[in-house]
């Protein structure tokens, strides 16, 4: 195979891994802005479940706070009642009794109702509250992991990126120019095998004496059909394998 198709496949692997890279660099932080996002939401929803225990509380204190108000304004009326001239004045002051009673059951009863939500209320902040912190560490621990593959990409980037420029330098520029061009236009890949007199990317068959021509590797050669440049490998006798192998061994 000639030097510089050696060096286009090899090219054509940097690019897709610095491609991956890129793509791997570019996501962190999206997943990081993600996740955050997701804690945001339920820290948010924390805050919420706290406000409507807050609420609940206050208005409980309220409602207490208003029978009190009530039981004393009983107790003035019972006062009164004893003081009346009439059995009007008896009856009206009975009846005004009647409604602050009235009014401290309902307040008592709204109690009843706002203590058994309170119940409800304290249980979710309690559970947000342990799922929350568990959250927290877990982010905390996806960043790092996201910064410190950050920091490992970067650096495989920058070598792989060293290496491809390198491989570029020592290339035909001619071949380096189509390579590039081939590469823009082809979605990355601009290299492939020719396998059983076809071409491995289109599917295209090669002409018999354009193939032969491939076989000798004598010169670059492009696909008539998508333009791709091409290699071939010849196959390997499995027994001719099998011999270098052993002869390897005992070497």
């Amino acid at each position: 195979m000639l030097p510089d198709v050696k060096l286009a496949i090899k090219l054509q692997e940097l690019d897709t891994r610095i491609a991956d890279l890129q793509a791997e660099i570019a996501s962190l932080p999206k997943h990081i802005a993600s996740i955050e996002k997701a804690l945001e939401a339920h820290t948010r929803k924390l805050e919420a479940d706290r406000a409507a225990l807050a609420a609940n509380q206050r208005e409980r204190k309220k409602l207490e706070g208003d029978i009190q108000v009530q039981e004393q304004r009983i107790s003035k009326l019972r006062d009164q009642m004893l003081e009346a001239k009439s059995n009007e004045q008896y009856a009206a002051f009975r009846h005004e009794i009647e409604f602050c009673e009235a009014e401290v059951r309902k307040c008592e009863d709204r109690i009843l109702d706002r203590m058994t939500e309170s119940e409800s209320l304290e249980q979710n902040v309690k559970a947000a509250e342990g799922a929350l912190n568990k959250e927290k560490d877990q982010v905390e621990r996806e960043k790092q992991a996201a910064r410190q593959r950050t920091a490992e990409d970067r650096k495989q980037l920058h070598d792989r990126q060293a290496e491809r420029t390198k491989g570029a330098a020592e290339m035909d520029r001619k071949v380096l120019s189509a390579y590039e061009r081939i590469r823009k236009g082809r979605k990355g890949l601009a290299v492939t095998e020719a396998v059983e007199g076809r071409c491995s990317a289109c599917h295209m068959a090669l002409r018999l004496q354009f193939f032969q021509e491939l076989r000798r590797g004598d010169k670059v050669m492009y696909c008539e059909s998508c333009g791709r440049i091409l290699f071939y490998h010849p196959p390997v006798d499995a027994e001719n394998l099998g011999s270098e192998t052993e002869q390897s061994v005992q070497q």
